[in-house]
C-alpha cells in the first residue's frame, strides 16, 4: 500500500544533504510493506517503488538518516521485513504552501459527480512543484471545485490519477471522490486504459509500425533527461507501439499508444529509435537534425519552432471503464492549433517543393 505522492519527491530526493542537527523533519513517503514481501535490501525496495528516484539518491538519503523503518533510521542495507512502515523524511515540509483555488480556465471534455476529463493546453504545469507552486491544473480544479464538499484539493485520496508533461496538451482523467481515484488507479497500473498520442518527429520513420520496449530510468549524464537502460535490471519496464500516420519531407507524423506510462516515455522511447519530437528541447529536437543545409531551409524550420515553441506531442485519446457506472468512456481530443499548423507548414512546404 503506497499513499499517493507528486513526482516532486524524486526532485526532493535528489536535494537531500546529510544533516547533523536534524530538527523536525516531515514525512514525504510512506509505504507499507505487503505481508508476502521478501527480505530485500530497503534502497533497492524504495528504488522500485519511489517514481524516477535513483538508488543512489536513496542511499544518501539513508545516510543523512531520512530513510526511516518502523519510524527508526536505516541503513541502505536494512532487510525489509513484511508489515514494516518505511518513511522518507525530509527536514522541510513537503510543499510550501497549501494548494490555493486560482481561476484558470478549464477545457472540461466531460464531467459528473464522480470524475472530470480536462484537454490541457500545452504550457500549463500539471501539479505544483518546485518553482511552480501556483498557475497549474491542481490551482485550476480546486478552483472549479471549490464548492463541491467531497472535493478536497489538499486530499491525496482524489485528483489526478496520472500526468501529462508541463508541454504535452492533451486528456487527463481527473477523480473527484477517493472510490474513483482508486478504481481508475487500478485501471492505469493494471493497463487496461487505451491512451493515444500524436507526436512529429524528425526524420523518417522506415518501418509503417513498431514496437519499442526498453527500461526507463534517470540518465546518468543528464539527470533532466531520462533514457533507455541497456541493463536490464535497471530503471522501469516500458512499452510503446508506434504507427506511422504520414510521411512529410524531413518528419514523420505517428500515432504512440501506450502500453505503460512512464516519464518522458514516448520521447525517450522515439529519440531511442532515432526520432526526436520535433522542437523536444529537453531531448535535442529544438536543433536542425535532418534536411538541407541552405538558409532557406534553415529560415522555414525556425519558422515552424516558433509555430510550434514546445514538443509536438499531444495526448489524443483516452478509455477507461466509469468507477461507478461500468461504462466504456472514449474521449478525442483534436490536435490543438499550434501542432495543426505546424503540420499544414510542413506540407506546403514539400508541396512547394515537388512543384519546383
Amino acid at each position: 500500500m503506497i499513499d499517493e505522492l507528486p513526482d516532486e519527491i524524486d526532485n526532493d530526493i535528489d536535494d537531500i544533504e546529510p544533516v547533523g542537527d536534524e530538527g523536525q523533519l516531515y514525512e514525504h513517503f510512506r509505504v507499507v510493506v505487503d505481508k508476502g514481501q521478501a527480505k530485500m535490501r530497503v534502497d533497492k525496495y524504495l528504488f522500485e517503488r519511489i517514481v524516477n528516484a535513483s538508488r543512489n539518491r536513496i542511499q544518501k538519503a539513508a545516510e543523512g538518516g531520512y530513510v526511516m523503518a518502523n519510524g527508526t533510521p536505516v541503513k541502505s542495507n536494512y532487510k525489509v521485513k513484511p508489515l514494516d512502515v518505511l518513511t522518507v523524511m525530509m527536514d522541510r515540509p513537503r510543499y510550501d504552501n497549501e494548494i490555493i483555488p486560482e481561476d484558470i480556465p478549464l477545457n472540461i471534455v466531460y464531467e459528473d459527480q464522480h470524475l472530470m476529463v480536462i484537454n490541457k493546453p500545452p504550457g500549463l504545469v500539471v501539479h505544483p512543484g518546485h518553482g511552480n507552486y501556483t498557475g497549474t491544473l491542481v490551482n485550476a480544479l480546486a478552483w472549479h471545485l471549490k464548492d463541491d464538499p467531497e472535493y478536497d484539493a489538499n486530499d491525496p485520496h482524489v485528483g489526478l490519477v496520472h500526468r501529462i508533461d508541463k508541454d504535452t496538451s492533451g486528456l487527463l482523467v481527473i477523480a473527484k471522490t477517493p472510490d474513483a481515484k482508486t478504481n481508475l488507479g487500478l485501471q492505469f497500473f493494471n493497463k487496461t486504459t487505451k491512451r493515444q498520442y500524436r507526436a512529429l518527429v524528425w526524420g523518417t520513420v522506415e518501418n509503417n509500425e513498431g514496437t519499442i520496449t526498453g527500461n526507463l530510468a534517470r540518465n546518468p549524464k543528464d539527470r533532466m533527461q531520462m533514457a533507455v537502460m541497456s541493463d536490464p535490471t535497471i530503471g522501469k519496464h516500458a512499452v510503446t507501439h508506434y504507427r506511422v500516420l504520414e510521411r512529410i519531407g524531413y518528419v514523420t507524423l505517428v500515432e504512440c499508444v501506450l502500453e505503460t506510462g512512464r516519464t518522458h516515455q514516448i520521447r525517450v522511447h522515439m529519440k531511442h529509435i532515432g526520432h526526436v519530437l520535433f522542437n523536444d528541447e529537453r531531448y535535442g529536437g529544438h536543433e536542425i537534425l535532418k534536411g538541407t543545409h541552405f538558409s532557406k531551409y534553415k529560415q522555414f524550420v525556425n519558422n515552424c519552432f516558433d509555430t510550434c515553441p514546445r514538443q509536438a506531442l499531444h495526448a489524443m485519446t483516452l478509455g477507461f471503464v466509469h468507477p461507478a457506472t461500468g461504462e466504456e468512456m472514449n474521449f478525442t481530443s483534436e490536435l490543438p492549433d499550434d501542432m495543426t499548423q505546424l503540420i499544414e507548414k510542413w506540407r506546403g512546404y514539400i508541396s512547394n517543393r515537388e512543384i519546383e
